[in-house]
């Protein structure tokens, strides 16, 4: 499939997504980002680390941006996502793979916890990866 096949594939992906496929899609770009991140960090690639950290950090201020600050989930979600943030630039700053590994954990098993939920309401996502 070449790229221009590709990027129709995924904008129509999107599109179509219901709310919960897109924030499984969401955490498989962080999660996808991380591990990129931690493999330029490992080969020295200075600004491929950096825009890998940020896509990461973008995606984490989504989640904030958009969640319901009046729901129960949101008291502790919230102070978790802005520690994995926080996480995040200090790797960045530190060039640091560690605290990219901590981030990495918690957004895969946020990820999987989400996937899980929406299997139970029906709004499966089959596509699903790790990234």
């Amino acid at each position: 499939m070449n790229q221009q096949q590709r990027n129709r594939y995924l904008e129509n992906s999107i599109q179509t997504a219901s709310p919960a496929q897109l924030l499984i899609m969401l955490f498989d770009g962080a999660i996808r980002s991380c591990k990129l991140a931690i493999d330029a960090i490992e080969h020295r690639d200075i600004p491929a680390a950096n825009r890998e950290l940020q896509k990461a950090q973008a995606i984490i201020n989504e989640f904030i941006i958009t969640m319901d600050k009046n729901s129960e989930l949101s008291a502790n979600l919230i102070p978790l996502y802005e520690y994995m943030n926080r996480r995040l630039f200090e790797s960045n700053t530190k060039k640091n793979i560690e605290p990219i590994h901590e981030v990495l954990g918690y957004l895969t098993e946020l990820r999987e916890t989400w996937y899980q939920a929406s299997k139970s309401i029906g709004s499966s996502y089959s596509g699903a990866t790790y990234g």
